[in-house]
């Protein structure tokens, strides 16, 4: 199946997800970089943020690039996306390998190290916006969560995953980012926070057979939301992926 993404708001919650699969886009960076599993998910997590991220920009011929510059082996990181889902990237060292995390996980924030995570947007202004915060662990997701929270005043909560096979090939890669709208109430905060809690992890989601919009609409289920109104529907991701 090929990758793509959605995007939806909870009827009368004042929430809204963006879901997406991206595994044939990150086994393609796997591909052209020789990426070691570390290398891949780490980059492949990127991407995946990228892709959603570029979704959100309300001009056509914007651009967001997503940056991780960390003191880890890995080196920066640098991501570039669109609106209609072209993403590409790269990474510094991507022959990096470490030993696994003690629940036997790659050891992403390891390979990343500390240091900051920097977004560009270009959406047609005189300069382009820029925020930057400094890294919570460098898995990531973390790392994101408090750009939005710290950057643009969004709270939110942000999955990433690609889960390495045997063969170092990617098995399965997706993300999620959930955002709470202006008006949300605290009632509804409270059960989004409970229900969170309850998900699997979305590499879980995918290795289990479920696309960027079957996962969004178990989300839904896990939440007891509605996905009503799609904002767009699901969008190929695509693998413009080049050293």
């Amino acid at each position: 199946m090929s990758d793509t993404l959605l995007r939806a708001i909870a009827r009368d919650a004042g929430i809204q997800i963006c879901a997406a699969s991206t595994t044939e886009l990150v086994e393609r960076a796997h591909e052209i970089h020789n990426t070691t599993p570390l290398a891949t998910a780490a980059l492949g997590r990127t991407l995946t943020a990228t892709a959603i991220m570029g979704s959100q920009l309300k001009v056509e011929d914007g651009s967001v690039t997503v940056q991780i510059k960390g003191n880890g082996p890995l080196g920066a990181i640098v991501c570039v996306g669109d609106s209609d889902g072209y993403v590409r990237g790269y990474l510094q060292d991507p022959a990096v390998d470490l030993p696994l995390r003690a629940d036997g996980k790659l050891n992403v924030g390891g390979g990343v190290g500390r240091g900051y995570l920097m977004v560009i947007k270009d959406i047609g202004l005189k300069d382009p916006i820029t925020g930057t915060v400094a890294l919570v662990n460098g898995e990531i997701a973390e790392d994101l969560t408090r750009y939005f929270a710290e950057s643009e005043q969004i709270p939110s909560a942000c999955a990433l995953g690609v889960l390495v096979d045997t063969d170092c090939s990617v098995k399965c890669a997706g993300g999620w980012l959930v955002q709470l709208m202006p008006g949300v109430k605290d009632s509804d905060i409270d059960k989004l926070e409970a229900n969170l809690a309850k998900l699997e992890s979305m590499t879980a989601m995918l290795d289990k057979g479920m696309s960027s919009r079957t996962s969004s609409a178990r989300c839904s289920m896990a939440l007891r939301w509605i996905f009503c109104r799609p904002v767009k529907s699901a969008t190929a991701v695509r693998a413009a992926v080049k050293k």
